[in-house]
């Protein structure tokens, strides 16, 4: 198995052989593979780094390795495009913001699209027209854009170029995406879909199928989030029928490391090949461990676990766990650092959630011990049931006075938070997990956003990209609005 394994995989057998091999190089990285003559703990980190140009490939890229990867991602997928990225979904993000359009275009966004995104619509320039994103008031999950929404935009934005969607949310529901690509398509756009969380997708009948095997023109996925890969490994695809394949290939070159780290890559060709080979098996594996754990976080008082049945067939990701624990009256962030001092730490927790990520690397034994000390914490923390409320980290309602673009590069100055209010945001912050803003440049900054931000930071949870991490103080545009124009 491992032998056809790696015949499938030509960026990870070159990285086996160059490992293998006696190498005395002359190019980069300057540690050389020899780390442990100078120290031995830095050598331990860098064990296994080997680069893509002299490394995996000769500097001419004479073999192909990289590009006969890309095409088997591409094969796999069914994508025409494929590129890998060692920069993450944030590189690959930006990357399609910058082959849509021109600047001064407008896009329709949804609202819960990851910084990345927004960073992507300050570089390239494009206008955001903001799609809302329906919450389940029930579960506090994020479930995606609604038809209605979409069809709404379409028809106020004749001018606008492409949808840009986040499917799965980051709690792991799916919008009707067969729906939105159907309307898209019909007014013309492509639909580029942020899938970082779903590179499992399309591999298990119990999986939602992939934004690709959807209708939709692109989608971004982070081998590393769900996959056996290095952080940072990402890969975009697309189809070209409504892409420019060369506008696709400068827009992800435009921020591309000229020094890609050829393990990260190698780790990507790893991980596809052993999910075109295995993933079936393995997937099918992993539906009813969690569905096992589900079952028994919700015999927990108070509890909710949203599953694959409180949602429409194949609008839910059966390997997402996602642990409600305001009826309970437990903090998620009490119980964190429960776990944290046993040693299983989690990939979110804010006040009323907990979410530990599953993946094809867990087995029975390793989910049974997160039930076992999750459920043990929440016991410990338990308390009066809170009322769970939409939380505003999955995008919030606001007033655009200027592009993002316009905004990050205006003169800004820094105010008082209370001051804030009414004024232009020049800075991005968001609650981190998942990194959707609240607050986006070029928005009135609201009096509920500064209340819901806050109020997420006395709780525990990490507000990032602030310049003022304490909130005391947000950065406004210099120039005030008129009066009239104040919220």
């Amino acid at each position: 198995m491992e032998r056809d394994l790696l015949a499938d995989a030509p960026l990870l057998a070159s990285w086996q052989s160059y490992s293998s091999r006696a190498v005395t190089p002359f190019t980069i990285p300057g540690h050389k593979g020899a780390a442990s003559l100078l120290w031995p703990v830095l050598a331990s980190v860098l064990a296994g780094d080997v680069p893509l140009y002299g490394g995996l490939d000769s500097v001419k890229l004479a073999a192909g390795v990289l590009a006969d990867a890309e095409a088997r991602a591409a094969s796999l997928w069914g994508a025409d495009w494929c590129r890998f990225s060692t920069g993450g979904s944030t590189h690959a993000n930006q990357a399609l913001a910058l082959a849509i359009g021109r600047p001064g275009d407008e896009v329709l966004v949804s609202r819960s699209a990851h910084r990345s995104t927004l960073l992507g619509l300050v570089l390239a320039g494009l206008t955001p027209v903001w799609l809302p994103t329906e919450v389940d008031d029930r579960l506090g999950v994020p479930v995606g854009v609604t038809e209605a929404a979409l069809r709404s935009a379409l028809d106020a934005h004749p001018a606008g170029r492409a949808v840009f969607l986040v499917e799965p949310s980051y709690l792991g529901a799916v919008s009707d995406l067969p729906a939105l690509v159907a309307l898209a398509h019909n007014a013309g756009l492509p639909i580029l879909v942020d899938q970082a969380w779903g590179a499992h997708f399309g591999f298990h009948p119990a999986f939602p199928a992939h934004a690709l095997a959807q209708g939709a023109d692109a989608l971004v996925t982070s081998a590393h989030k769900t996959l056996p890969a290095y952080s940072q490994a990402s890969l975009v695809l697309a189809r070209t029928a409504r892409l420019d394949a060369h506008r696709l290939e400068r827009a992800f070159e435009a921020a591309n490391t000229t020094s890609p780290a050829g393990s990260i890559l190698a780790s990507t060709d790893g991980a596809r090949a052993l999910l075109a080979a295995r993933g079936h098996e393995l997937l099918g594996s992993l539906v009813p461990i969690v569905a096992e754990a589900r079952t028994r976080l919700r015999a927990v008082a108070g509890v909710q676990v949203p599953g694959p049945e409180d949602f429409p067939p194949g609008r839910f990701d059966p390997a997402k766990l996602v642990v409600v624990l305001a009826g309970s009256g437990a903090s998620g962030i009490d119980v964190e650092q429960d776990l944290l001092s046993l040693g299983v730490p989690v990939e979110m927790a804010d006040q009323d959630m907990v979410v530990p990520i599953v993946t094809l690397a867990d087995t029975e034994q390793t989910v049974a011990r997160l039930v076992d000390v999750l459920t043990a914490a929440i016991g410990r923390r338990s308390g009066a049931p809170r009322y769970l409320g939409a939380a505003a980290q999955w995008g919030t309602s606001a007033m655009a006075a200027m592009t993002p673009r316009d905004a990050f590069f205006a003169d800004h100055v820094t105010v008082d938070a209370a001051a804030a209010v009414g004024r232009i945001c020049a800075e991005v912050v968001a609650p981190y997990p998942p990194g959707v803003p609240v607050l986006v440049p070029g928005e009135v900054v609201t009096a509920e956003a500064v209340r819901s931000l806050r109020a997420a930071l006395a709780a525990g949870t990490r507000v990032a990209y602030a310049a003022d991490s304490t909130l005391r103080t947000l950065q406004v545009v210099a120039r005030e609005l008129p009066l009239e124009s104040a919220p």
